[in-house]
């Protein structure tokens, strides 16, 4: 804008004031989730109905209604993110309803092969309930940050649900069920979400004593034990009430997941040295004396072992086997022969399965969904400014990493196996429910993610004097 001024010919010139950069919208992707939405219901029931041609040559009758149940929670799901969270990240959703349904799959083939033992229709209910907690977090909880309000309460109701099974008879060895009247529930999966907030908002409030406070010792920077003493209590409490329930799957989770934390939290990497050297002790030591897990470490170290004494292959060696005879692409749904495995093949060995049946190049898909579910939620960490959401963020994604780990590192003879659920594949109801809620929760941190965006000034846009 010019203005003449008097005195000259010409006039002279006067900037006016700029108006204000008008401030970007970021996308909000729901019609991308949507869409993922869709192909992660149709692939689930393809893959349904493929396994009704293999094992009868027919289409299941059932084909329909699972595709209509699993299409109506989805899309109720994908209704909730888009009132409530209209800037999360558009990839966990999906994600979640692929492998829900692929889980679902699974299970449902493996029913064909145990009809005294069906357990698809409770895995149904179970996602139902799950999907159902998904949507009452999107919709209630408003602000990530509310969740710090309840740190201390988190931490007891985690160590409550830890110590109730220990009041139960043990189940394959392990105290981690609680059963009333034919129902049973796992509170170990339901604590672990809870002490990773606990963790978060504890780390959150004091990363600054634990970074640059204390005493330092080699090249590790101790903190003080008035700041690092509750939170080492309250993970020995949880661990050590683990290894009497002989949990040590769950266990080595929770020990995973506080070094995790505690190394984001002070950026100090010589407490993943130090967690390793603990973990390594740790195995060796409960390793030897306890015989339930001594068994299994025997059973790694020599998975044919059984076979050469004449008594035919163990669980890890049919596993072994399961794979192998999956080869590069699968023996198809429906055509495998995983179920000699035999008590576990639906929970810790439904990636035996997966294996088997869609091959090298169907596990390696199934293994990079759950890494990219991390990946997002690292991701929404990164991008969050508040203390307590970044390290929730990156807890709940390194709870889901360590969980597939363990469990996938166990069935494929990388490391002993643990009685551990794989997320969302395999039978278990509380496990599929807590991962829908670490689902709800991944999205709520990555829309408070993507909100903070806009108010982060442009960079590329020039400066006016």
């Amino acid at each position: 804008m010019t203005k003449a001024g008097p005195g000259t010919g010409t006039g002279f010139t006067v900037a006016a004031a700029d108006a204000p950069a008008p401030v970007a919208r970021l996308p909000r992707r729901r019609g991308i989730e949507l869409a993922l939405i869709v192909l992660a219901v149709l692939l689930s029931v393809f893959g349904y109905c493929n396994v009704g041609l293999a094992q009868h040559g027919t289409l299941p009758p059932g084909a329909a209604g699972y595709g209509a149940g699993l299409g109506v929670l989805a899309l109720l799901a994908h209704l909730a993110v888009r009132l409530r969270a209209p800037y999360a990240d558009p990839l966990p959703l999906p994600i979640g309803v692929l492998l829900n349904g692929l889980g679902a799959v699974l299970i449902y083939r493996l029913d064909l092969e145990t009809p005294g033992d069906v357990a698809a229709p409770t895995q149904l209910v179970w996602s139902a309930l799950g999907v159902t907690l998904f949507i009452l977090i999107v919709l209630v909880l408003r602000d990530h940050r509310m969740l710090q309000r309840y740190t201390y309460v988190c931490v007891a109701a985690a160590l409550v649900l830890l110590t109730l099974p220990i009041l139960f008879p043990a189940v394959n060895g392990a105290r981690i069920w609680i059963r009333i009247a034919g129902f049973s529930i796992q509170p170990g999966e339901f604590a672990k979400v809870l002490l990773a907030v606990f963790f978060a908002a504890y780390l959150a409030a004091n990363r600054s004593a634990l970074a640059y406070a204390g005493r330092r010792v080699w090249r590790l920077q101790l903190p003080t034990g008035r700041v690092l003493g509750p939170i080492v209590a309250v993970w020995l409490v949880s661990v050590g009430v683990l290894v009497l329930e002989r949990d040590l799957g769950t266990s080595l989770l929770f020990f995973g997941l506080f070094v995790v934390l505690l190394y984001v939290a002070t950026g100090r990497t010589g407490w993943i040295a130090v967690g390793l050297l603990l973990a390594a002790l740790g195995a060796v030591a409960v390793g030897w004396l306890e015989p339930h897990v001594h068994s299994r470490v025997e059973d790694w170290l020599h998975p044919f072992a059984s076979i050469e004494a004449g008594d035919g292959p163990n669980q890890l060696a049919q596993s072994l086997f399961a794979f192998g005879a999956g080869g590069v692409t699968g023996t198809g749904l429906g055509l495998g022969h995983s179920v000699l495995i035999g008590f576990a093949t639906k929970s810790d060995f439904i990636l035996a399965t997966a294996g088997e049946e869609l091959g090298f190049v169907g596990l390696t898909a199934i293994i990079l969904l759950y890494g990219l579910l991390v990946e997002r939620g690292f991701r929404a960490g990164l991008a969050l400014r508040d203390p307590f959401g970044r390290l929730l963020a990156v807890g709940l994604a390194s709870l889901l990493a360590l969980q597939v780990f363990v469990i996938a590192g166990g069935v494929t003879g990388l490391i002993p196996l643990t009685g551990m659920a794989m997320p969302f594949l395999a039978q278990g109801g509380s496990s599929v429910v807590t991962n829908w809620a670490i689902v709800a929760l991944l999205i709520r941190l990555s829309d408070s993610a993507r909100r903070q965006a806009p108010e982060t000034p442009d960079r590329g846009q020039a400066a006016h004097p």
